[in-house]
């Protein structure tokens, strides 16, 4: 058997988290069996779809590394496929024709909870002769379905669960306009694509019992079903807007790698002994639906930012260097000073050790990018008084004569200078820093000099230095 799992979210907002989380465990389970992961937009509420969301979905996937085999499938397309199945059953007696108006499902419900009975529909038209059905009115189509016994699902991850089949009414399969309803549409849609498995939130766990009656009536084979917890925040109440940004775009532009969000998402209700970090092609070979806990697991952001900080650590230096350069044009209003991308990347190992995403790091990196001369922070402002320019005065003369421009020399001369005048050489540095990063905080600054080299670092001091 091929294992084929399916993501199918509505296309009426973002990407949400619970949404990657769900499309990740999918796709790993495919990756891991050599199956196929399949993409279905499930589009039938056109008030609700929009192209921007299914961009927005498309656009987060593809961010996460999640690739899907075959085209993107739209639910809407195949309604008229929905809609045989429905009267195909209605033909094999499976299924009928309800002609109850809104007013009297209405006031049937009414009358129930009333009563102290089940809301649900009382199947009034379930053997009732179509001859005496109302004129002028669109009949809904409903499941027969069964009213004594059990409909019991094994499930992967929450266990055998039996539900008496006298709880469920005769559910609506076709409504009056002829669009399908979402239990109809998802059984037929992952009937026709061959889904094998069929993982997703437990929020769905109950809409198993009635698509497996679905699926009964056709004489189809059931999914195997696994339903996943879902994400809470850190109040343990389900992760929404409340606990901060939530879609996987919002993560993108705070900065964070692919590969972190998959580690950390693939850690959200799945471990692997001790394993903290989990590269995708491990992930891949370990994954099992099985050792999915049923408890939901608590989003934390401040975890996922010190998992991101490892792998921008981790990260090729000439991808991270890409990765900033749109926000430093941000930063800088729409242009990087000549020789800045040389730089960025030999600054590259120095920059990121630091850096938790890559909103830090562009920030970090920006003293490399800008034209001069460069703007003093605050600190650095202040540090460089009268006497701090002096001192730059002084040993700039000194630097201007070094021939061996690298980061030993030039801290030789510095300590050098430092000695001789009865200073640390931290209150040398600390002013060539002030100077030539505009900030009191960069990677090491002989390093920093050796980088920039001796024209643009020479140049840098005479710049604060004629700010005096």
């Amino acid at each position: 058997m091929t294992v084929v799992t399916r993501f199918a979210p509505s296309p009426t907002g973002f990407l949400h988290v619970g949404g990657a989380h769900t499309a990740l465990f999918n796709w790993l389970f495919a990756r891991h069996h050599g199956g196929k992961f399949l993409l279905r937009i499930e589009d039938t509420d056109r008030a609700r779809s929009t192209d921007e969301a299914v961009k927005a979905i498309l656009d987060g996937l593809t961010w996460l590394g999640l690739d899907w085999d075959g085209e993107v499938v739209s639910q809407f397309s195949r309604v008229a496929r929905h809609a045989e199945v429905a009267y195909q059953l209605v033909a094999e007696g499976k299924a009928y024709r309800c002609y109850c108006s809104p007013e009297e499902l209405t006031e049937m419900r009414e009358k129930a909870l009333a009563e102290g009975r089940s809301t649900g529909y009382d199947g009034r038209w379930r053997d009732r002769d179509p001859a005496e059905a109302p004129a002028g009115v669109d009949p809904v189509i409903r499941l027969k379905a069964p009213r004594e016994g059990e409909t019991i699902i094994d499930d992967l991850i929450q266990g055998t669960v039996k539900v008496a089949n006298e709880q469920m009414d005769d559910m609506v399969l076709l409504r009056a306009d002829g669009t399908p309803t979402y239990m109809l549409a998802v059984v037929v849609d992952d009937h026709d694509m061959e889904v094998t498995h069929a993982v997703r939130g437990d929020d769905h766990f109950t809409n198993a019992f009635r698509q497996t009656q679905i699926y009964q009536a056709m004489g189809w084979q059931p999914p195997i079903f696994a339903h996943m917890p879902l994400i809470h925040g850190p109040d343990g109440k389900k992760l929404s807007k409340r606990h901060g940004a939530v879609a996987v775009g919002n993560y993108a532009d705070m900065g964070f790698l692919p590969e972190a969000m998959r580690n950390y998402l693939l850690r959200l209700g799945w471990s692997h002994g001790d394993d903290e970090v989990i590269s995708t092609e491990q992930a891949i070979q370990w994954f099992a639906l099985e050792e999915v806990v049923r408890s939901p697991a608590r989003f934390d952001v401040a975890k996922l930012t010190n998992l991101n900080g490892h792998y921008i650590r981790q990260a090729d230096d000439r991808r991270l260097a890409g990765l900033i350069r749109p926000r430093l044009l941000d930063l800088l209003g729409g242009a990087l000073a000549e020789g800045a991308e040389a730089r960025i990347l030999a600054g590259m190992p120095a920059l990121k050790e630091r850096a938790k995403t890559l909103v830090e790091l562009a920030a970090s990196a920006v003293f490399y990018a800008r034209p001069r001369p460069l703007p003093l922070d605050a600190p650095a402002a202040a540090l460089l008084d009268a006497g701090a320019r002096a001192l730059l005065g002084e040993i700039r003369a000194e630097l201007a004569a070094v021939t061996d421009w690298r980061a030993e020399t030039l801290e030789a001369v510095a300590r050098t200078h430092a000695e001789r005048t009865g200073l640390k050489l931290g209150k040398v540095a600390q002013p060539i820093r002030a100077a030539l990063t505009g900030a009191t905080v960069s990677p090491p600054i002989f390093s920093v000099m050796a980088i920039l080299g001796p024209g643009e670092s020479l140049a840098r001091l005479d710049d604060a230095l004629a700010k005096g």
